[in-house]
């Protein structure tokens, strides 16, 4: 797959159902509130392709209401860096994640953050090497442990 042809694009709202193939949308509480923050024009989602088909998704949102994930003008989140089953361990989310810092800098963004599960090692590894190595805070909710971790860009 390392030389497949690919796209980034971003997700019109009339494609958003397409990302079904990505994660489950039907069973995701998350669903519709993010359907929502995409017609607000709050989160803005980038769609990893290959020959049309989604293959990965990322987001970046602009207001979380907590200033350890953003502050207007200076910080944004990188939300749900997601690659599909069988697609992974390929380089897509390392492309799709680089591909997403520069969309940050190009909005004026000077820092990054990102919430990871404690015992997401691949997703941890793949952050920190891309220079998510600030630690924002360490805590836990209903999901489990989590790290927020920063990157100055």
């Amino acid at each position: 797959m390392e030389n497949r042809d690919y796209t980034i694009e971003r997700l019109s709202l009339d494609e958003y159902e397409k990302c079904s193939s990505i994660w489950n949308m039907a069973k995701s509480p998350l669903t519709e509130p993010f359907r929502r923050e995409i017609e607000a024009n709050n989160r803005i989602v980038y769609i990893y392709k290959i020959n049309s088909g989604f293959i990965a998704e990322c987001a970046l949102v602009l207001e979380m209401q907590d200033p350890d994930y953003t502050i207007p003008g200076k910080r944004i989140y990188l939300s749900r860096l997601i690659v599909k089953k069988g697609c992974r361990n390929q380089g897509i989310g390392g492309r799709l994640l680089e591909f997403m810092i520069q969309k940050a800098k190009e909005m004026g963004y000077h820092e990054i953050s990102i919430g990871v599960d404690r015992d997401n090692k691949n997703a941890l590894h793949l952050y920190q090497r891309y220079g998510f190595n600030e630690v924002l805070f360490e805590g836990e909710d209903e999901a489990g442990e989590y790290y927020k971790l920063l990157k100055r860009v």
